[in-house]
């Protein structure tokens, strides 16, 4: 009969009632299953048997066979330790115990062989191990032990109440015994053919107590792959069950609008990417299903025109459009750049911020309901109850990650159909990561620039270089430019951050005196009139600097704005740093960004600004990121919570993944019910995953 994986964690023998608690909130350990995919975090080579005169004083963690001769007890500052004699025929250690000395000095017995185990430390001219792992020889031999051992996760608690890792390994070997190591395959076996996968039962045993070090990389490779495709599988299907339940408004046609902007209005030739992902967009729209697609592309890759066009084939069909962006400011820039593209086609566009007048307000709603208004644009005020569209067929939001779940289903609910989708981000996701968090929304790229815009140029200098920057700024200035100088804005030191850009301000003011130089000045202590006066008058060339701390990261369009100064670059990540250089290089002269730093840099901030001065593609920029901060820290926790992996690494694991999906794909497209009796076992084990959250619950 075979053991119910469910079973409580304080029936295994071993564990008991203490124990189990421990495990529970520590670790997170409720059932059999649980422990089965407690997976170690590294292995220890016990193949090798060390001499006692073989030793390098280089507190490695090594194994000898020896015996003890003799205990002795020693004084110390509080209480006492138990020292004992451990020879082998080559010399001689100690063994020191802190704790547990009744309980040591009663097990142990002089004269037996042993085999220890521990890190090593050199003190007073010998070699002693601190509280080492100690058995019998003829025990060890006995035991279920492989060449690797297992290290286990573990927290100081754990430790401090006697759960070693001898005593996690002990229970994981009792689990092993009371199951006899079978376990219920999860994938078919045309997977196993392919990649020639061993079973289930031989991974798990392995990753446990791996026989060679290749059983491990196999049994690793195995478990990795299959908590990748049963991620990948659910975010397809949920994408699929999506586009079946959920219909969206049909655009059949593409008709006046559309065509008369693409023939005699549009400012300039679309890239092939543009037009790639027109087309992509289009395919989804004359589709019956919901759109739901997210559009990624570089600063300035030309996303906006992109989502002008799709409202365009919305505007033939009939239908209303809206587009939603995270700041006022942006909001403004998108409707003045959008206004210009309207008047030509004679189509009505407003505007709708948190600032805009009652009265405007009440005009904007009524043209709403009775569809005279076809196109909206706004902040999250778009999100108010008493905004009522007539019929809104596309909704377009921009920077996706600065709106939550909430607000985003708020605009779905605007009319009986859920409206169709497309979300915009200019920070590049990297492919695994938009394949693991973004999975179920189809995504597009734009990743090409549009023809005619010069690549920014990234330098690096340090403070000590400054007067030879303020030169350069002088220049530039000279040639009818304007200048970014940001400081970086740390949530927990606000006060430090103040002075910093106050310290800065000061010391730009007196390098560039009015009357001939104007300076812009915005941060967040300001209140929001006061900022939008100042970029207004940046924006509209009054100032030829503005010194500023993180808030124009997104989105200001100054084309005039040639050179972006970074203050201690070394405080910002990589993504910020490359959002903030695509503030500048939006008109057609050569644009700067230079990178001010200290010269005491850690290594990942030397890594950041060489990936900075080298490469200015922001998909290569997002993959160091991911490597530098892992992905909790990219997508910020509300998204990272897909993520909770147990042995696969998204950074790390990268062609596995992209192997899941593959597969995953191709079986739910040959079979998208799975009802093929080859794939009988994934339904089963797709379905036990729907009852339990976590992954790992499910899939043994």
């Amino acid at each position: 009969m075979s053991v119910n994986l469910q079973t409580p964690i304080d029936y295994l023998k071993g564990v008991g009632p203490n124990r189990a608690d421990l495990l529970r909130s520590e670790l997170g350990i409720q059932t059999y299953q649980d422990l089965i995919n407690l997976f170690p975090n590294r292995y220890i080579d016990r193949t090798r048997y060390y001499k006692i005169n073989e030793l390098q004083r280089n507190n490695a963690e090594v194994q000898i066979i020896g015996k003890i001769t003799g205990f002795r007890e020693v004084a110390q500052k509080r209480g006492k330790r138990l020292v004992a004699d451990f020879r082998d025929d080559t010399g001689m250690m100690e063994l020191v115990w802190f704790r547990g000395q009744k309980w040591i000095r009663e097990s142990l017995k002089t004269g037996k062989t042993y085999v220890i185990f521990g890190k090593t430390n050199w003190f007073a001219g010998k070699f002693s191990m601190p509280h080492p792992e100690i058995e019998l020889q003829s025990e060890h031999e006995r035991n279920l032990r492989s060449a690797m051992q297992a290290i286990y996760p573990s927290t100081e608690k754990l430790s401090n109440k006697g759960i070693t890792n001898k005593v996690v390994t002990n229970i994981m070997q009792q689990l092993f015994l009371e199951t006899k190591g079978r376990f219920v395959e999860t994938l078919p076996a045309s997977i196993m053919t392919d990649l020639k996968l061993i079973s289930k039962s031989d991974a798990l045993f392995n990753i446990h107590f791996p026989k060679t070090p290749e059983l491990l990389a196999r049994a690793q490779f195995r478990l990795k792959f299959e908590e990748l495709f049963y991620i990948q599988l659910q975010l397809i299907i949920k994408n699929l069950i999506h586009k079946s339940k959920i219909k969206g408004f049909t655009f059949d046609k593409v008709g006046d609008y559309f065509n008369t902007f693409y023939k005699d209005h549009l400012p300039f030739e679309l890239t092939n990417a543009q037009k790639r992902v027109l087309k992509e967009i289009r395919n989804d729209l004359g589709s019956n299903a919901q759109m739901n697609r997210l559009l990624q592309g570089d600063v300035g890759s030309g996303k906006t025109i992109v989502a002008f066009m799709s409202m365009l084939m919305g505007l033939d069909n009939g239908f209303q459009c809206c587009l939603m962006a995270p700041t006022a400011i942006l909001s403004v820039q998108h409707y003045q750049g959008l206004q210009e593209l309207c008047k030509p086609l004679g189509i009505s566009i407003s505007l709708l911020t948190g600032s805009t007048k009652t009265s405007d307000r009440k005009i904007i709603h009524q043209n709403l309901e009775n569809g005279n208004l076809q196109i909206l644009i706004g902040t999250h005020a778009l999100l108010e109850d008493k905004v009522k569209f007539k019929n809104l067929g596309l909704a377009i939001v921009d920077e996706q990650h600065r709106f939550g779940v909430k607000q985003r289903s708020k605009l779905w609910h605007k009319n009986e159909l859920p409206p169709n989708v497309l979300v915009m981000t200019a920070t590049p996701i990297p492919r695994t990561l938009a394949m693991s968090v973004y999975g179920d929304l189809d995504i597009s790229v734009i990743d090409e620039l549009p023809a005619g815009r010069k690549p920014i140029k990234t330098v690096h200098r340090y403070d000590s270089n400054r007067l030879k920057v303020f030169k350069f700024m002088k220049d530039e200035i000279a040639l009818g430019r304007q200048i970014y100088i940001v400081y970086p804005l740390i949530q927990e030191s606000e006060k430090m951050d103040y002075k910093d850009l106050m310290d800065g301000y000061e010391s730009v003011s007196r390098e560039f005196p009015m009357p001939n130089y104007h300076i812009s000045i915005v941060h967040g202590k300001m209140k929001p009139a006061d900022k939008d006066y100042e970029m207004e008058r940046f924006v509209k060339g009054e100032t030829q600097i503005m010194v500023a701390t993180t808030v124009i990261e997104v989105g200001v369009n100054v084309p005039n704005a040639s050179v972006m100064i970074i203050e201690s670059a070394e405080r910002f990540g990589l993504s910020q740093l490359h959002q903030l250089r695509g503030r500048v290089g939006r008109g057609a002269e050569q644009s700067y960004c230079i990178l001010m730093t200290s010269h005491k840099l850690s290594q990942d901030s030397k890594t950041r600004l060489e990936t900075m001065v080298r490469s200015s593609d922001g998909f290569e920029i997002a993959e160091v990121d991911l490597k530098l901060r892992g992905p909790g820290d990219i997508m910020g926790t509300q998204q990272s919570g897909v993520l909770n992996l147990r042995i696969a690494d998204i950074v790390k694991d990268k062609d596995i993944l992209e192997q899941s999906r593959y597969y995953a794909k191709n079986i739910l497209k040959l079979d998208p019910s799975l009802i093929s009796p080859d794939h009988k076992v994934i339904l089963h084990t797709y379905r036990q995953m729907s009852k339990y959250r976590n992954i790992w619950n499910y899939i043994s």
